[in-house]
C-alpha cells in the first residue's frame, strides 16, 4: 500500500464492492482491533482525515492473517 494513498486509491479499492458491506478500519498491528469509521471527513491543508468512531472488538484473526500482522 503506497504511504501517500489518495482518495482514487480509496475509490478504485472500494468501487467494485457491494455498497451493502460495511466498513471497518483495522487499526495497529501489535494490539489489533476493528474500529467503526466516523462519518465525518475533513479536508485540511490537502489531506482528507476520515474519523474514527469507536471501537468493534478484536480484528478476526483471518483478517490480521491477510494484512499480515504478527
Amino acid at each position: 500500500m503506497p504511504q501517500h494513498f489518495t482518495v482514487a486509491h480509496l475509490i478504485a479499492q472500494l468501487q467494485n464492492l457491494d455498497p451493502n458491506l460495511q466498513v471497518r478500519l483495522a487499526v495497529n498491528p501489535d494490539f489489533s482491533f476493528a474500529h467503526y469509521v466516523g462519518a465525518d471527513v475533513i479536508v485540511h491543508n490537502g489531506t482528507a482525515y476520515i474519523g474514527e468512531d469507536g471501537q468493534e472488538g478484536y480484528l478476526p484473526a483471518a483478517v490480521r492473517d491477510e494484512l499480515a500482522w504478527p
